[in-house]
């Protein structure tokens, strides 16, 4: 059973970073993509970056320069640093997992930018 786990939200003031970090157990084989997604009150879920077994990625246009995604040191981990964060970019972010065909969502995590 694979299972996804996302940490690092938090409170943050307008300008401020956040590094989330998302891993996958329970994994057999290699994973495909791992994808950061995120949803703010009232709005639908949005891609927000991407990447994949190749370490190909692509990050959302509205956030390029200041969210980069990355593999982890660890397989099956990637982290997501967010920099000059702004109040649009509250939302819940989460990851989903995509190997063996399936695609597994975690839980979420909250990342709030507020003074």
């Amino acid at each position: 059973q694979v299972q996804v786990k996302e940490s690092g939200g938090g409170l943050v003031q307008p300008g401020g970073s956040l590094r989330l970090s998302c891993e996958a157990s329970g994994v057999i084989g290699s994973v495909d993509a791992m994808t950061w997604f995120r949803q703010a009150p009232g709005n639908k879920r949005e891609l927000v970056a991407w990447t994949n077994r190749d370490e190909a990625s692509l990050v959302k246009d509205s956030v390029k320069g200041r969210f980069f995604i990355s593999r982890g040191v660890a397989e099956n981990k990637v982290l997501l640093r967010m920099g000059r964060l702004e109040p649009v970019d509250t939302a819940i972010y989460y990851c989903s997992v995509t190997v063996g065909g399936g695609t597994y969502w975690g839980q979420g995590t909250q990342v709030t930018v507020s003074s």
